[in-house]
């Protein structure tokens, strides 16, 4: 029986000047944890700068066949290339990390075993993580959307440095909607999923590719994909409000019989029709944009399109 096989799973944005460091951190890696065999897949999501030239270089370089690129036709999200990189592997265990080399490489043997321990699912865990406010405050509302929508458990910490059992990955691919959102899909698989604690590094150049729209749409992603809490949300405040507003009006035909010449309130009617149009316009758009994506989805559009891989260079 061979050695098991890790696939490293990268995806690829601006990071021209930092890929080559991690994959190189990867092949230093492998060589203490010598039982296993490994492959390497870097996805470029459409990257504005010569990431896929250097990913090209790098596979070229090589002598082996363990380091696969593929160029996607355009920027689909981390998640889109997650997915891409999911199809692509064949490994017993699949290891996604990060591009910048803020995710260590060399702690990836601490995954693994966890994996090996019984774990099916590993989440690398930071005493102190590196990244800016703005990045941190937008991982602290992703969890808080995990807890709340998808019921991860709260002492859980997910992050984009994980590993996970083939068997995991293989149902993990089985999603073909057009909004793939990784944490969720591991949450419906498994729960026997567990924490492992490494170090996070300071970013060493460039900065992080989620603005505030990016990370507004991870979010909405992750509550309407793989749950209908927001609906059910909706449907108790409509409820809510509308026996309020049965109940203020018994109030106010009351006080008008108590109080003849008291005044309605125009103001107070004014403000309370543009709260509740509000709300319902609210609740409008939370339906409008899931039965949008049931509509986007049923006309199959694609998670990810591939414009090219590096073995198809190596083909021509």
């Amino acid at each position: 029986m061979g050695n098991k096989l890790i696939s490293y799973v990268i995806p690829c944005y601006r990071s021209a000047a930092t890929v080559g460091a991690v994959v190189s951190e990867i092949d230093g890696t492998m060589k203490e944890m010598n039982s296993y065999d490994y492959e390497i897949i870097l996805i470029n999501d459409g990257s504005p700068d010569d990431t896929w030239k250097t990913i090209e270089k790098l596979a070229a370089e090589r002598s082996d066949e363990r380091l696969l690129g593929i160029n996607l036709s355009k920027n689909f999200g981390q998640h889109a290339a997650l997915m891409a990189g999911l199809n692509a592997s064949k490994g017993d265990y699949v290891v996604c990390l990060d591009d910048d080399g803020q995710t260590p490489a060399n702690e990836a043997g601490k995954l693994i075993k966890a994996l090996e321990d019984g774990a099916d699912a590993a989440y690398a865990r930071y005493d102190h993580k590196q990244h800016s406010l703005f990045r941190n405050f937008g991982t602290a509302m992703n969890e808080w959307m995990a807890e709340v929508m998808l019921g991860k458990d709260k002492d859980l910490y997910v992050s984009s440095y994980f590993a996970v059992k083939r068997f995991i990955v293989d149902e993990m691919i089985k999603y073909e909607s057009s909004y793939p959102y990784v944490i969720g899909l591991v949450l419906r698989t498994t729960k026997t999923i567990v924490n492992v604690d490494v170090k996070h590094r300071r970013r060493q150049t460039g900065q992080s590719g989620y603005t505030l729209g990016k990370l507004m749409a991870l979010w909405i992603n992750g509550f309407t994909a793989f749950s209908i809490k927001p609906l059910r949300i909706a449907t108790f405040s409509g409820t809510v409000f509308a026996i309020l507003g049965f109940l203020y009006g018994v109030y106010t035909i009351i006080k008008k019989f108590v109080y003849p010449v008291a005044p309605m309130g125009y103001a107070a009617l004014m403000s309370a029709v543009i709260f509740m149009g509000g709300m319902i316009m609210l609740m409008l758009g939370m339906v409008g944009e899931y039965l949008g994506r049931l509509y986007i989805s049923q006309n199959k559009n694609p998670q990810y399109v591939i414009r090219e891989t590096t073995r198809d260079e190596k083909d021509k």
